[in-house]
């Protein structure tokens, strides 16, 4: 095992066992071994997916999923200044939310991190987001895709509601809509008007390297 790989299976395994004072220790040390900073995010995002994967499991409960995303918080704000300098070009602008009434933001955490790792300029918006913001985000920003995220089925409604207000304010044809989360699924998307869906943060990376490429 390489210096890099070392280094990355350490970030991995600090998220899985919760420990921040690892996770921060691992990040500066990638950065002073010159491990490219969106590696370093892959490291710790392969952490997360396993943290996720305990959780279906019931192996780990709300608290520890809480905790794993506070470590990868604070291993972002190391790697964050040197990600910028990774990427030469950006390759568009995302805004990303949990829709209002649903307070998970892990998983939508791990899409905004490996998106700004991949080149986008995103605008993290939080959980519980309500209609209006999303639709206010999308007048100030611009952006090219919107991202919204749901883990709850009683809270899914709430993409459809934000697509119907953006099409009432004329700003649907503006924006490619991109949603994700545990209940959605592509049938979901395509009833509601969303352009695309993504199972898991990889491949909301790729769908959204797709949707700007087709414009």
């Amino acid at each position: 095992m390489g210096k890099e790989e070392e280094i990355l299976a350490r970030l991995r395994d600090a998220i899985v066992d919760l420990d921040i004072t690892g996770v921060e220790e691992a990040c500066k040390e990638a950065i002073e071994a010159g491990v490219p900073a969106y590696r370093a995010v892959e490291g710790m995002a392969e952490g997360m997916r396993i943290v996720g994967e305990k959780y279906e499991r019931d192996e780990f409960f709300l608290a520890e999923l809480v905790v794993a995303g506070e470590a990868m918080k604070e291993g972002m704000k190391i790697l964050e200044p040197h990600l910028k300098g990774d990427k030469v070009k950006t390759i568009g602008k995302v805004v990303i939310g949990t829709v209002k009434g649903d307070m998970h933001d892990i998983g939508k955490n791990v899409v905004a991190i490996m998106l700004s790792a991949a080149g986008f300029n995103v605008t993290d918006l939080g959980a519980d987001v309500p209609v209006e913001r999303f639709v206010e985000a999308v007048k100030e920003n611009n952006p090219d895709i919107l991202g919204m995220s749901a883990l709850l089925t009683t809270t899914m409604v709430e993409m459809e509601n934000v697509i119907k207000a953006l099409k009432e304010a004329g700003l649907r044809d503006r924006v490619k809509v991109i949603i994700g989360g545990a209940p959605i699924s592509q049938e979901y998307a395509e009833k509601i008007g969303a352009n695309a869906h993504a199972r898991d943060a990889a491949e909301a990376v790729a769908v959204c390297k797709s949707l700007i490429e087709g414009e």
